[in-house]
């Protein structure tokens, strides 16, 4: 075939852009809530307004360091704040079902760190009470809302790969064993297909959907989470993908979607704002880069998701039409389906 001589624009969540500046509630202020603190305030338009912890000093020190109003010493003081409009969870997936909760009871529009709940029941749980509540409920899958992203899904609805036939995708980090680290818990939803291998699922399942068959090998650790897996996809008779992911080393954590016609090679970090090569599946033939025009790297990339969620929550939404509940709850189906195998 031939490929197009230039690509798609991205769609852009751009700051401005007509969607309401929300007044957002944090809840747990460790490293992500930083990292996303810090991408509202130097690329939205959105108020940071206010931070909850289990303790006010820590509350405090983050809301001086991030420009926050107010700071709460508990996780029921700032959902009962009246002028919170939206909640961000950013606290480890062993607590996201209870504080998803805790904000949807109290009429908050509510975003929750990937992944939204450990299993699929308990985020079943969130849809329904969101649903109920009337408030929107989103899961922070940033991946979903970035520039490469957007082009992406316009090549694949262009049928520019003609008929998809695999995803291939890694995230392996080399994370030294520590039996009391969130990663290596139980307790704490730990383990490298929650944490890591959510990203090359999801990438599968924008692609493909949600997979007829789940195939996994891998390895636990004596704490009792999975360190290393492999996950066979197959999505009827056509198409099969295949997945990694390890705490044990690194992977160049790239991703690779392969048509009947072309294929598209994502950069690593391919979850981070990055860029991609659409070949021709001929030796040696043609192809097109893109590389992101915006310029917002790395962490700051978490700014698209709030910008995507303000706008959403202006069309009366109460979820993501890029990244909707039901397929929330799909991936984690998967996920669920790789750890009965593993454990």
């Amino acid at each position: 075939m031939t490929l197009p001589r230039t690509l798609p624009d991205p769609e852009l969540f751009l700051p401005n852009s007509g969607e309401p500046v929300l007044r957002w509630g944090v809840l747990a202020p460790g490293g992500i809530a930083a990292a996303f603190a810090g991408a509202l305030r130097a690329n939205t338009a959105q108020r940071l307004h206010a931070v909850g912890s289990r303790t006010l000093a820590r509350a405090e020190a983050f809301a001086a360091r991030h420009g926050a109003a107010n700071a709460y010493g508990s996780y029921e003081q700032l959902v009962a704040d009246p002028e919170v409009d939206v909640v961000y969870v950013a606290a480890p997936q062993s607590e996201h079902l209870a504080l998803g909760l805790l904000a949807i009871g109290a009429g908050k529009h509510v975003l929750i760190e990937k992944p939204m709940a450990t299993n699929a029941r308990d985020a079943l749980r969130l849809v329904a009470a969101a649903t109920e509540a009337g408030v929107f409920l989103m899961e922070a899958m940033w991946t979903r809302y970035l520039p490469q992203t957007s082009v992406i899904r316009q090549l694949l609805a262009d049928g520019v790969l003609g008929a998809v036939r695999a995803v291939t995708a890694d995230h392996g980090q080399a994370i030294p064993f520590d039996p009391q680290s969130r990663l290596y818990r139980k307790d704490l939803g730990g383990g490298a297909l929650l944490d890591l291998g959510i990203y090359p699922i999801q990438l599968d399942s924008m692609v493909l959907g949600a997979p007829t068959a789940v195939t996994a090998h891998g390895r636990m650790t004596e704490t009792g989470v999975d360190a290393t897996s492999t996950l066979v996809l197959a999505h009827g008779p056509d198409a099969q993908s295949t997945l990694t992911t390890t705490l044990e080393y690194r992977t160049p954590t790239v991703g690779v979607i392969s048509g009947d016609e072309a294929f598209i090679q994502l950069d690593g970090p391919f979850h981070v704002p990055n860029g991609f090569t659409l070949s021709g599946n001929g030796w040696g033939g043609p192809r097109v880069s893109w590389s992101d025009p915006t310029f917002v790297g790395l962490f700051n990339g978490l700014s698209w998701e709030a910008n995507a969620l303000a706008r959403f929550v202006g069309e009366g939404r109460r979820e993501s039409p890029i990244h909707t509940l039901e397929e929330t709850v799909s991936i984690l189906e998967t996920i669920d389906e790789a750890m009965r195998q593993l454990a």
